[in-house]
């Protein structure tokens, strides 16, 4: 039996609805067998960050080497890696295994504007682990960092789109959850020729902690089933739209979505 496996480098959320915890949900809910290298532990809530505690380099590279050496891997995300020489740690073990299939979430900022990326990290992300990168997934303020423009239109979008791709990465996904658009949200596909928009039905929640790394983690399973790039993002276009939509209502603050509500849609419909 071929077993579709994914890692997720990632940081803990002890709320569970962002990070390892979220990503690991999502694997399962895609019939995709999830492991994980945590990268540091944070202390959060849906009220937001409470602190943060990095994990050395090295026992990130550890895991990774652990898992990488006796179970395998079929493709792979990166999320919150908070410093220039976690990120470097991380590089350095990708090509060791050869791996191809990675998909980079380049975590920044918390829903309630903890840092989850020192700034001096950002050179090393851009210059280590973008080159990797099978996808990148930024949000616009994320896109604003890496590309270095202001984003305000959608021009603008496709404009750091390119400067991102021009860092190596194949395909990049620029999320428009944070576009000023009050009936859809859009996000930008761009694969350094082509560009493909794809939209779905805004959705007036607060419960969207989680969301890009959720969205992130089922491309990931996608690419880990063999699916091709394009249609892995779409389905985890849906995956997510579904998440949002038939929300959990938890907690006083921003709520985790909804990971099992893609799997019940389908097994409704059936």
């Amino acid at each position: 039996m071929n077993v579709p496996k994914a890692l997720t480098i990632a940081g803990s959320d002890c709320g569970g609805g962002a990070g390892i915890q979220a990503d690991l949900k999502t694997f399962q809910e895609l019939e995709v067998y999830g492991m994980s290298a945590i990268t540091a532990v944070t202390v959060q809530n849906t009220l937001g960050v409470q602190g943060v505690y990095p994990l050395p380099p090295e026992a990130t590279a550890e895991q990774i080497d652990a898992v990488g050496s006796d179970i395998g891997v079929d493709a792979l995300k990166t999320g919150m890696l908070f410093s220039a020489e976690i990120i470097q740690a991380v590089a350095e073990r990708i090509p060791a295994f050869g791996w191809k299939n990675v998909v980079v979430d380049p975590v920044m900022i918390a829903k309630g504007g903890s840092q989850l990326l020192l700034p001096d990290a950002v050179q090393a992300l851009q210059h280590y682990l973008l080159p990797l990168a099978a996808v990148v997934t930024p949000n616009i303020p994320e896109a604003e960092t890496l590309s270095g423009i202001d984003i305000r239109t959608m021009e603008d979008r496709h404009e750091a789109a390119k400067r991102i791709c021009a860092y190596g990465p194949k395909m990049v996904v620029i999320k428009g959850g944070h576009a000023e658009n009050h009936e859809q949200s859009v996000d930008l596909l761009f694969d350094g020729t082509n560009f493909t928009e794809m939209a779905g039905k805004r959705i007036d929640t607060v419960h969207t902690h989680g969301t890009g790394c959720t969205f992130s983690a089922a491309i990931t399973a996608g690419l880990a089933k063999g699916l091709p790039v394009i249609e892995a993002t779409m389905t985890a276009r849906a995956f997510i739209q579904a998440a949002i939509e038939d929300s959990l209502v938890l907690g006083q603050g921003h709520g985790p979505t909804n990971h099992w509500a893609y799997r019940r849609r389908g097994e409704i419909s059936r």
